[in-house]
């Protein structure tokens, strides 16, 4: 039992360090490699592409270009792509609108790798060019529109430039994805100072506008009330008299209660008023004490 654990682990040692070896060698000696997703191999043996491999997985490289697989490794060499979705945002292009305005345009757009060879053989700087293409494309096609178009319609400005570079891309191994004016600005320092006067200028003559047409409609509302409250006091002063005379007419049809009325209105009008009135008991009523009263100075009294 011992010898035979001793052998299980020597074995599982020996597969753990010998395998990667052996599977290293293998891809040394160029027989077989690997490709991950969305990557490129190209592989060159005395200054010629002999195998472009850009489907992932397992390849024998003996099956594909036969013995030429034994020296790639070692006389040639292996460059590797990446083909994932690329990106890339251009700021601020110099375009002029049709009144002349200076413009700056940020311009976005994604590209992949669809050529390898085109893109490794053909142009020493493919990214650089296509984005010279673009910035090109870019100042060609929206320069001299109307100023309102393009802070308006930038969908459309990038639908121009993608068929404008579309075609010039492939020249470099390159297909063009989305295109997108992701911002539209001034350029000039001054413009934009002035812009923003006017429009503050602006905001303020609105303002104005604003409270001088709620203060005008403050005052016909307030006029108006006061018109419809003064015809209410004026109908209310000529029925009045009306009302009182009424009222006094069907109280002189019953005379002791008009008399029982006119006395409390006569005492009313005696309280309201300011002179000094003396009141003579009713047990003591005569005319010399009245007279007395009257002829005796204010001091006395």
């Amino acid at each position: 039992m011992m010898g035979f654990f001793a052998g299980a682990m020597l074995g599982f040692f020996g597969m753990l360090v010998g395998v990667p070896i052996f599977l290293g060698l293998c891809r040394v000696l160029g027989l077989y490699t690997t490709v991950e997703e969305r990557t490129c191999r190209v592989y060159v043996l005395l200054g010629k592409v002999v195998a472009v491999l850009d489907e992932p997985g397992l390849h024998l490289l003996w099956a594909k270009i036969g013995w030429k697989a034994f020296l790639v490794n070692w006389m040639g060499r292996c460059l590797v792509l990446d083909l994932r979705l690329d990106q890339q945002y251009l700021r601020s292009q110099a375009v002029n609108s049709e009144e002349g305005a200076p413009m700056g345009i940020g311009i976005w757009y994604e590209m992949i790798i669809s050529d390898p060879l085109k893109y490794l053989f053909e142009n020493a700087d493919p990214r650089g060019s296509l984005a010279a293409n673009v910035s090109n494309a870019t100042v060609r096609c929206l320069s001299n529109m109307k100023l309102a178009a393009m802070l308006e319609s930038r969908h459309v400005m990038s639908r121009t430039v993608r068929a404008e570079v579309t075609p010039m891309s492939h020249a470099y191994g390159y297909q063009l994805g989305s295109v997108y004016i992701r911002k539209v600005h001034f350029r000039d320092i001054g413009m934009i100072r002035q812009i923003e006067e006017k429009v503050v200028n602006r905001l303020r003559q609105v303002t104005s506008a604003i409270r001088q047409d709620g203060a005008n409609q403050v005052s016909i509302i307030t006029s108006t009330a006061e018109r419809q409250a003064a015809i209410a006091f004026a109908k209310a002063a000529a029925l009045r008299p009306q009302i009182v005379g009424a009222a006094l007419q069907r109280v002189a049809q019953d005379p002791p209660i008009a008399e029982a009325m006119f006395e409390i209105l006569e005492l009313q009008r005696l309280q309201e008023g300011t002179a000094k009135v003396t009141l003579i008991p009713e047990g003591q009523k005569s005319d010399l004490l009245a007279q007395l009263l009257v002829a005796a100075p204010a001091q006395s009294r």
